[in-house]
């Protein structure tokens, strides 16, 4: 885990001198653990170069399957200090990627309260763990034209009936320059999709298809996506609350080609409603965040607008539970 650690910091901060200030090290330390990393994985996976260090395509692999072995780690070490305190007031979340995540936590976060986060690519294998008791909610998305599979008596609320998906390209492509892209203009370029997210391979091969569009596609993480774009080497979706970096552009897609629901997944009604409202308020706060979304937003946009009066009441928000 230790090895894993330093290459992620080593990813994240694109230098070996920034990499060993965060991980509290000496550089010459740090650059012996990477070339013993390198000899026993059998090749470089960063190159190094005068502005700092990229990884290779060797190295992208090896991030891809390191973030989320330390998630998992991180997971077992906190659930296991509570265990071993004792306690029982643990609130076990599961998500799937979202920028509310951190505001979210947060705002559950109380004396006495310590919410513990599992992540998971798979909408599908969190709503499972909800229903086998592992894990008390769970925040996930549902692309469109994708149904998850929703186990039985499970609890599903609504955060956003359809939230549309951007697109996220280098900040140096010609369709950058406008604040709507539409697919066309992405015709002549590489697509990195995540397969083992549910329905976003299906989902974006089905956006890609209307229009007549078969591009090259390549599979990784988000986190691989992210710095393929940043190099100009593929564009790919994002959620509209990303945000635009000297880099990366995030851009609005033409007609919304391509949308998710958001659900919040818990066994019984008063578990949403004990963690529903934090969730809500953490998302339209980073939506409001996103310069393309807040704009979109302020648009007219959306289909479950937050705080409206009719949701204050009870009635405006959709909620179902899997039939028996």
């Amino acid at each position: 885990m230790r090895h894993l650690r330093a290459l992620c910091a080593i990813a994240d901060a694109g230098s070996l001198h920034r990499a060993a200030r965060q991980l509290g090290v000496a550089q010459p330390t740090l650059s012996t653990q990477l070339t013993r990393i390198e000899q026993a994985l059998g090749g470089p996976l960063f190159t190094r170069e005068r502005t700092g260090c990229r990884p290779t395509p060797l190295g992208r692999t090896v991030l891809g399957r390191a973030r989320p072995l330390l998630a998992d780690m991180s997971t077992l070490v906190r659930e296991a200090r509570a265990a071993a305190a004792g306690g029982d007031s643990r609130l076990r979340v599961g998500s799937t990627a979202s920028r509310a995540l951190a505001g979210w936590l947060r705002r559950l976060r109380r004396p006495g309260l310590e919410p513990t986060l599992q992540m998971d690519v798979s909408a599908n294998a969190l709503l499972r763990r909800v229903a086998e008791g592992q894990l008390d909610v769970a925040f996930v998305h549902e692309v469109e034209g994708s149904a998850l599979h929703v186990p039985e008596g499970l609890r599903m609320r609504v955060l956003v009936e359809r939230e549309p998906q951007f697109v996220l390209l280098p900040a140096d492509h010609p369709a950058a320059g406008r604040s709507v892209v539409r697919l066309a203009d992405l015709a002549d370029d590489r697509w990195m999709v995540d397969p083992t997210v549910d329905g976003e391979w299906d989902g974006v091969h089905r956006m890609l298809r209307a229009v007549g569009l078969n591009p090259r596609v390549l599979h990784g993480d988000y986190h691989t996506a992210a710095s393929l774009v940043a190099t100009g080497e593929v564009v790919t979706v994002c959620q509209p609350s990303s945000q635009s970096r000297p880099d990366m552009a995030v851009r609005r897609l033409y007609g919304d080609p391509l949308g998710v629901r958001l659900l919040l997944a818990a066994r019984t009604r008063a578990e949403l409603d004990a963690v529903f409202p934090a969730l809500e308020d953490a998302y339209w706060e980073v939506a409001r965040q996103s310069t393309a979304y807040r704009e979109w937003l302020e648009g007219g946009g959306i289909r479950t607008l937050p705080r409206c009066p009719v949701a204050a009441a009870g009635t405006g928000r959709v909620e179902f539970v899997r039939a028996r």
